[in-house]
């Protein structure tokens, strides 16, 4: 059953209604999310990352600071993400800029990872070149045994960011192409603003 958000909703609490019919409806990673990001002379590049949580502050997910998507965050922090319920006829945009969250958050969210997960952020020189798979394995070898028997620690290059919304778009495909789609922009207020868009 559609739930298409009023001027009376509050967009996140339209995005969670959403997100919680998506994750009856999909069995796997109804929380993936296109991440699209674009180099400090404009070059876009899009990705599937996972969001990991949702607040007031914004849309979190977690990644290696060194990787290419970190990289142009850093020096361009200006970010959109993309949900696509097939299933639902769901569709949301959202526009923010995006910041590192902090270090006792991310130390919180990689100590709840599992194992393999864990030592797998310590093997993996994300977006760098391997040569072969092998490389890989002799790495995650190599940090297994040093930390047989003892926690994973949170390596300083990986943790989450969030992008926190300047806008908030929602989609609902109907017949025709006749959809309904309206927009919540953040006033310097605090406040949404929502206004309907012609399909």
């Amino acid at each position: 059953m559609s739930h298409f958000p009023t001027s009376d909703n509050c967009p996140l609490e339209t995005f969670n209604t959403w997100f919680d019919e998506a994750k009856q409806a999909i069995r796997k990673d109804p929380n993936a999310m296109t991440l699209a990001t674009a180099s400090p002379s404009g070059t876009p590049m899009v990705r599937v990352v996972l969001l990991k949580d949702v607040s007031p502050e914004g849309f979190v997910f977690f990644t290696n600071y060194e990787s290419q998507k970190s990289q142009q965050l850093q020096s361009n922090p200006v970010a959109e993400l993309n949900f696509y319920w097939r299933e639902l006829n769901y569709q949301v945009r959202i526009h923010g800029r995006a910041g590192k969250i902090s270090s006792l958050k991310s130390d919180a969210y990689f100590a709840q990872r599992q194992r393999p997960s864990q030592i797998g952020a310590w093997a993996s020189m994300q977006s760098q070149p391997l040569t072969a798979y092998a490389a890989l394995e002799k790495r995650i070898e190599h940090f297994e045994a040093l930390y047989e028997g003892k926690d994973v620690p949170r390596p300083p290059h990986w943790g989450g960011w969030c992008v926190q919304p300047d806008w908030i778009e929602f989609w609902h495909q109907l017949d025709y192409r006749l959809h309904q789609r309206c927009r919540y922009t953040k006033e310097a207020n605090g406040r949404w603003a929502y206004s309907l868009l012609y399909p």
